[in-house]
């Protein structure tokens, strides 16, 4: 079991920069690939990056691909999201997630640990 805790969130101006970080418990981190998703006001949660168990590979959806990247450190137990060049449209509460089955998961359900989000604004 895994227990999940995000940090970093606020409110940042249009093309900045916000780094996001998830701090895990346990001493079996690295057996868990890693996702962030995240959920805007009345839309579906969303998959937004993923990677493997040991960081050599990472998925990205569309939408932030060029502009975030997913490093994890399992000396540290944690896993963060660094957001480049950010757009109003990236305004959501950002979860981090785990789950032991595959790495290139895009699918919330798919996923058994989540923490309790994290707030990110974009101002325009």
């Amino acid at each position: 079991q895994v227990h999940l805790v995000e940090s970093g969130g606020g409110l940042v101006q249009a093309g900045g920069s916000l780094r996001l970080s998830c701090a895990a418990s346990g001493r079996t981190f690295s057996r868990y690939a890693m996702g962030w998703f995240r959920q805007a006001p009345g839309k579906e949660r969303e998959f937004v990056a993923a990677i493997s168990w040991s960081g050599g590979r990472t998925l990205y959806a569309d939408s932030v691909k060029g502009r975030f990247t997913i490093p994890r450190d399992n000396a540290k137990n944690t896993v963060s999201l660094q957001m480049n060049s950010v757009k109003p449209e990236d305004t959501a509460v950002y979860y981090c997630a785990a789950n032991q089955k595959s790495w290139n998961n895009p699918i919330p359900t798919d996923y058994d640990y989540w923490g309790q989000g994290t707030q990110v604004t974009v101002s325009s």
